[in-house]
């Protein structure tokens, strides 16, 4: 169990994904660019490459973890973390909002 203070740490926003790309090298490895509202797109990656091509994510509006501490992986800093839960067979469901929204919308 965690405190609601614990939970108030963890900032989650939403953010429009750009361009999608497969990792050079990676058999797991998506490459995410993702306008987050910040002036700046950020790169994410998710290992979600046996699922789904990177096309699918284009023009997606994601949920994704803004402050996780960066990771460096393939060679490509990942700037965030996005969230999905369990469908059939262990395929990830991306976590989505149900209308569109401005990139960078914080989640409350």
């Amino acid at each position: 169990m965690i405190t609601i203070d614990d939970f108030k740490k963890v900032e989650i926003k939403v953010g429009t994904v750009v361009i999608s790309e497969a990792v050079e090298g990676s058999e797991k490895l998506i490459k995410l660019t993702v306008e987050c509202g910040e002036g700046k797109p950020r790169t994410i990656l998710t290992g979600m490459k046996a699922w789904y091509q990177p096309d699918y994510f284009l023009d997606k509006q994601i949920l994704f973890v803004s402050n996780l501490e960066p990771k460096t992986m393939m060679g490509v800093l990942s700037q965030g973390m996005i969230l999905a839960v369990d469908g059939e067979e262990g395929r990830p469901i991306l976590l989505s909002v149900s209308e569109k929204v401005r990139s960078g919308a914080s989640v409350r």
